[in-house]
């Protein structure tokens, strides 16, 4: 198929937003009737002061939405909708992208919305606390908590061994070739 033929199909492609206008640039397009996906995650932040872990939504890719639509008919639509900086293009082609890449994000996505990131834990799993005042600890997954984002481990020290429970974000899965003398 040569990429002017490609042009007279509905197809995916990725819209580079101005900055910080995702959010912006997907709803504008949406009101045009263009389908979007626009992949969120949430990145845990520690407040250093309280302790306390909240959330940030981020875009997965900043500066950066998917959207389906005819490039034919829409293009010049869709390049001067507000929030859009451009359409990905290659000698100014717009390139579309595989319906498998966007397959794989969609299914990543939980039922809010957000990609889930990260490495899945099994029991037995050796892991490391990130953040927080446990930050270094190393000890062994046991479980999830059904309908929480937290996890239950158990901490190994040199006079005491106990269950923790901790948000599963601030936790990763300890490499192989890790040495707990450090």
């Amino acid at each position: 198929m040569s990429s002017e033929q490609a042009l007279d199909v509905s197809c995916w492609y990725a819209i580079h937003t101005n900055p910080k206008q995702e959010r912006r640039a997907t709803d504008n397009l949406r009101a045009w009737g263009v389908e979007t996906l626009s992949p969120q995650i949430r990145v845990p932040r520690l407040n250093q002061f309280t302790g306390a872990t909240t959330d940030v939504i981020s875009p997965l890719y900043p500066s950066y939405i998917f959207a389906y639509f005819n490039a034919a008919w829409s293009l010049h639509k869709i390049q001067f909708t507000r929030g859009v900086n451009s359409v990905v293009s290659f000698n100014s082609i717009p390139t579309p992208v595989d319906d498998r890449i966007i397959d794989i994000i969609k299914a990543q996505m939980d039922d809010e919305g957000f990609v889930q990131i990260g490495e899945e834990l099994r029991y037995g799993d050796k892991v490391i606390v990130k953040q927080g005042p446990f930050r270094s600890l190393v000890g062994t997954f046991e479980s999830k908590l059904d309908g929480s984002e937290r996890v239950k481990l158990l901490l190994t020290t040199i006079n005491y061994q106990g269950h923790m429970l901790i948000d599963r974000r601030l936790v990763k899965k300890v490499p192989e070739f890790h040495d707990e003398t450090l």
